[in-house]
């Protein structure tokens, strides 16, 4: 608080010697109010320069500017002429007038603990070696009622362990635990924020209560512990020696009951261990059914494998924390993994030295080859190229069997390079063929696709499949069945002597001479638009018109062959009548051909 204007107060004089018969200035010490005069041997001394500018002066330290400010905003609005040094005088000299007081804390029944640590007695082992100790002390504020227990380190699980004992030997938790910025609970100090052992965090979540360090070097932040720590070592432990831990620790014990706990506090003016029993051990929190489970805490990189080393084992941790720093937790059965803000990201069983502890969501999924997934995902993969595909695998792992697998995982990687039509075009035609290698696969691929349009693209068909067609029965361009019957008759006109019986057809009788020449198609058809007799009349004419070019082919094949043998007597014999006739007869499928007619010498007959 800084001290406002007041009345001028005297100035004091501090009068110096020097020759006689000379004036000696005097040395003022001006006060914190009104202007500063002094009369030493009939002389007055100026009063500061920043004097009139007092009240200014307070109103800006009041805001939190310095002096270096203040002088600047001076020049700079008043005027001023002073010097910097001037105005830090005046500044100094404000402060020092007024100090501010110190405001008292006081909570409520089971609100708050504070804790710290002093210097305990030493011990003296067996063998004559002394040790030295630490104690540890925890106040309650309210009632102070406190428990101390020594300790030879000052590690987080000692810390914790005092702290445990003490909760139970109160028989409840209070709310906030005070403690100042010891490395064994805070890693990073911070009055604002500070970083506080992850450990400690999960002992004071399994107990509800908290963790509140002090502002560093401030110890009045926890004046009733400080205050305590000394009365533990002056009135409970100094001038006593002790053989071992236990027993300093059982003393302590015996000392808060006895006197301690039986005292009339100075500030309260009540007895320690009454206000303790009566007000605040209700309102303490209660506490859990178990103690807090203790276990190995420390800090580990992430290998480039994915793992983390604890004890000789590794344990794998989510690839996204790759190259990090992170918490691990262990006990005699589980090994927890924490990232940087104390959550839960990995749980494995304890594994022995040298052995591997690796969870399948913790593989990154570019490093889990499909052969792994195994058949049932690379199916459905499959399918999602296309149903042509999906019937393709499907078909070929049924006729290959385990082999097949591979075989899916080559087709899924087509997918990378082709287009899902191509796979499917050439899944279509190899399993129309029953083929299932892949190379007949990628062969196809290499084809052409068949254009959709009616075309096929680059003039090539592209291996593309039958079409199947419906047959049409009428058309433009198509003729009807009695055009073609009408055809047929007309065309046996043709061989078909006329004015000759074919019932009477012999070798003599038949010859180029006695056929009539053919008549047009025209003709033909005209004349055999209408048969007498209707169809079974016309069915009837082809029956002898066919009777009729038999007998006529038959009898040229027996004049060749006589021809042939009368002119190559060495010639072998050819079949009989019947084979020849069989072979030769256009009904029987021999492809026959009739051959030109040949003059035999001196009969003007052709052959």
């Amino acid at each position: 608080m800084i001290a406002g204007s007041a009345e001028a107060e005297p100035a004091k004089v501090i009068a110096g010697s020097g020759p006689p018969g000379e004036p000696i200035p005097a040395k003022v010490l001006t006060g914190s109010a009104g202007p500063a005069s002094a009369i030493s041997g009939g002389t007055s001394v100026a009063r500061s320069r920043c004097e009139p500018f007092r009240q200014t002066i307070i109103e800006k330290l009041e805001q939190g500017l310095s002096a270096q400010r203040i002088h600047q905003d001076l020049t700079d609005e008043h005027d001023f002429d002073g010097s910097y040094c001037s105005v830090q005088r005046f500044v100094r000299r404000l402060k020092r007038a007024s100090p501010a007081p110190f405001r008292r804390m006081e909570c409520g029944p089971g609100e708050e603990a504070q804790i710290d640590f002093g210097t305990g007695a030493m011990t003296t082992a067996p063998d004559g070696r002394r040790r030295k100790t630490h104690v540890f002390r925890i106040v309650l504020s309210h009632s102070r009622k406190a428990y101390s227990e020594s300790v030879y380190r000052q590690t987080t699980d000692e810390f914790i362990k005092c702290i445990e004992n003490a909760f139970h030997h109160f028989g409840g938790v209070p709310k906030t635990l005070v403690i100042d910025n010891l490395k064994a609970a805070v890693t990073k100090a911070d009055w604002y924020d500070p970083d506080i052992n992850p450990k400690l965090i999960a002992f004071a979540e399994h107990y509800g209560t908290v963790f509140l360090p002090t502002k560093s070097y401030t110890p009045r932040h926890k004046g009733k512990v400080e205050r305590g720590v000394d009365y533990v070592q002056e009135n409970g432990l100094k001038g006593h020696t002790f053989n071992s831990l236990v027993d300093q620790n059982q003393h302590l014990i015996n000392w808060e009951q006895s006197v301690a706990d039986t005292r009339i506090h100075g500030t309260t003016r009540k007895q320690v261990g009454k206000v303790f029993e009566e007000v605040e051990r209700p309102a303490l929190l209660p506490l859990p059914l178990e103690r807090f489970p203790h276990f190995n805490e420390g800090q580990r990189s992430v290998h480039r494998d994915g793992h983390v080393e604890v004890d000789k084992a590794y344990y794998s941790v989510p690839p996204e924390y790759l190259g990090h720093r992170l918490w691990v937790r262990w006990d005699g059965r589980v090994v927890r993994i924490f990232d940087s803000r104390m959550r839960q990201i990995a749980v494995h069983a304890r594994r022995e030295p040298g052995r591997f502890s690796t969870q399948d969501r913790h593989i990154a999924s570019r490093k889990i080859s499909n052969v792994e997934r195994g058949a049932g995902w690379s199916l459905h993969r499959a399918k999602l190229i296309g149903p042509e595909t999906g019937r393709w695998a499907e078909a070929m792992l049924q006729n290959r069997g385990i082999e097949g697998v591979r075989v899916l995982v080559g087709l899924l990687s087509l997918a990378n390079r082709h287009e899902s039509e191509r796979i499917e075009h050439a899944c279509r035609l190899a399993h129309s063929h029953g083929s299932y290698r892949l190379r007949i696969i990628r062969e196809l691929i290499k084809r052409k696709l068949p254009d959709t349009s009616g075309g096929t693209s680059g003039g090539s068909s592209g291996g593309g499949g039958q079409e199947q067609f419906e047959f049409t029965s009428e058309h433009p361009i198509i003729r009807s069945l009695s055009d073609y019957q009408r055809l047929v008759t007309s065309s046996f006109d043709i061989v078909r002597p006329r004015n000759v019986d074919p019932r009477n057809v012999t070798a003599r009788n038949v010859g180029p001479r006695n056929v009539a020449a053919p008549a047009s198609v025209e003709q033909r058809l005209a004349d055999s638009s209408a048969p007498e007799g209707g169809p079974e009349a016309a069915s009837d004419k082809i029956s002898v018109y066919s009777t009729d070019a038999s007998a006529r082919i038959r009898t040229n094949y027996i004049r060749n062959n006589d021809h042939e043998r009368h002119t190559d007597d060495d010639a072998e014999a050819t079949s009989p009548l019947g084979d020849a006739s069989n072979a030769g007869c256009p009904a029987s499928g021999g492809g026959w051909q009739q051959p030109e007619p040949r003059r035999v010498p001196g009969t003007g007959v052709g052959r």
